[in-house]
């Protein structure tokens, strides 16, 4: 037993590796990470850390060096003389070096709104970034079903041929005893040879998909690569949409709701301690003239009312930009649910045509075994029963080529509404 459960999976593993198989989901994840595209994710996380860390450092002790020199036409006097006290004249050229220490204490919440900008403007690149990708998801499909399209000619082609073997054996016998003539079986032959030829040709093409699939999603296929179908249950249309350009205009709305709240908060006070610590001449005293070191410390309170001039402009400037964000919504969902609707009817009508697939086959079939009973009977030619076979061969690959056109119709729809 032990014997038989180890061949079981040595024989799976080796069918497995013989005949590889993806799906439509596989693809399109695999597609997507290795876009090169998928890098910016990356850049835009860095740049956002950057950029909050930044922000945060305003809350670090900010140093600020002055050094100046200076002459000036006219100096402080003293403009009485006291008798034995020598007062003497300040110089015009005065020397002044100055470091001052400020470290914020209140900043009426410009940093923390500020680090809200900065994470709600990285929310909408990366919303930009999902809108960009999520067209290579239409790309990938269009190959998928491509390669599935060619699966299902091909192997059509394989009965076409069978049949057509089946039918120049036969045509063969009939020539020998007298029903048929040699121009009937080159007929056949011709036909058989416009088969080989045309999968020649589906080979080739279906190879040339193949490896453009490989390309996007990264990996190297065989021409064997087997592609499962995908399920033919279609979304439904009334569920909310997950469209990464919904997602772009509500991360949109919300950098405008952040903006606006920096903007209130540019009119607030400002609070900091200062240290301020020089060397100069004239120092704190200002008769004197010599260089002298000299501090201040203490706490500054800066009110700064020129932000309410341009204020209501700036808040209705990005009031017109919600809106504007509001109008492509609306536009974008209106285009979407047309989209939608007219693809949910062409699921419908397909579906519909594929009812009478079956039966029309089922009668060309019938029609093609009759018409062989006839050349059997002598009452009919190989080139008649030929354009039968033919027929029959048109038929099945309507219905074949129906059952894949429902299959990109229905992964057309749920590209659209992504519910």
């Amino acid at each position: 037993m032990k014997r038989l459960i180890i061949l079981f999976i040595l024989a799976a593993g080796l069918y497995s590796e013989a005949f590889p198989s993806l799906t439509i989901e596989e693809c399109q994840e695999k597609a997507r990470n290795n876009y090169p595209l998928i890098k910016k994710y990356d850049l835009i996380e860095r740049a956002k850390n950057y950029n909050l860390s930044n922000a945060r450092k305003a809350w670090l002790p900010q140093l600020q060096v002055n050094v100046k020199a200076t002459y000036q036409s006219d100096v402080v006097k003293i403009p009485v003389q006291f008798t034995g006290l020598d007062i003497p004249a300040l110089r015009k050229d005065q020397y002044m070096a100055v470091a001052e220490v400020n470290q914020l204490l209140w900043d009426g919440g410009i940093v923390r709104l500020q680090r809200r900008i900065v994470e709600k403007s990285s929310e909408v690149e990366k919303k930009q970034l999902e809108v960009e990708l999520y067209t290579v998801e239409e790309r990938v499909n269009n190959l998928f079903f491509g390669i599935l399209m060619f699966d299902v000619q091909l192997e059509l082609n394989r009965l076409l041929a069978e049949e057509l073997e089946r039918n120049r054996l036969k045509v063969a016998g009939y020539i020998e005893n007298g029903i048929a003539n040699a121009s009937d079986l080159d007929a056949v032959k011709v036909e058989q040879i416009n088969v080989k030829q045309a999968c020649t040709q589906l080979v080739a093409t279906r190879a040339a998909y193949v490896e453009m699939l490989a390309i996007m999603i990264g990996e190297t296929l065989k021409e064997d690569v087997v592609l499962l179908k995908p399920s033919v249950a279609p979304p439904d249309i009334f569920t909310t949409s997950n469209r990464p350009e919904l997602l772009l205009f509500d991360a949109q709305n919300s950098l405008f709701d952040a903006q606006k709240s920096r903007i209130k908060s540019d009119y607030m006070p400002k609070l900091s301690l200062f240290v301020q610590g020089g060397f100069g001449r004239p120092a704190l005293n200002m008769l004197s003239n010599v260089f002298e070191p000299f501090y201040i410390g203490g706490i500054r309170l800066v009110w700064n009312f020129g932000s309410l001039y341009t204020q209501k402009n700036d808040l209705r400037k990005i009031e017109v930009n919600k809106n504007m964000v509001g109008a492509r919504r609306e536009l974008f969902l209106y285009n979407t649910q047309i989209t939608a609707s007219r693809e949910n009817r062409d699921i419908k009508r397909i579906r519909d045509l594929m009812k009478d697939d079956e039966e029309v086959i089922a009668l060309r079939e019938n029609i093609r075994k009759a018409a062989e009973a006839k050349v059997n009977n002598g009452t009919m030619t190989v080139t008649d029963l030929l354009q039968e076979i033919s027929r029959e061969d048109m038929a099945r690959q309507t219905k074949a080529a129906r059952e894949i056109e429902l299959l990109i119709a229905i992964h057309k729809l749920k590209y659209t509404i992504k519910n």
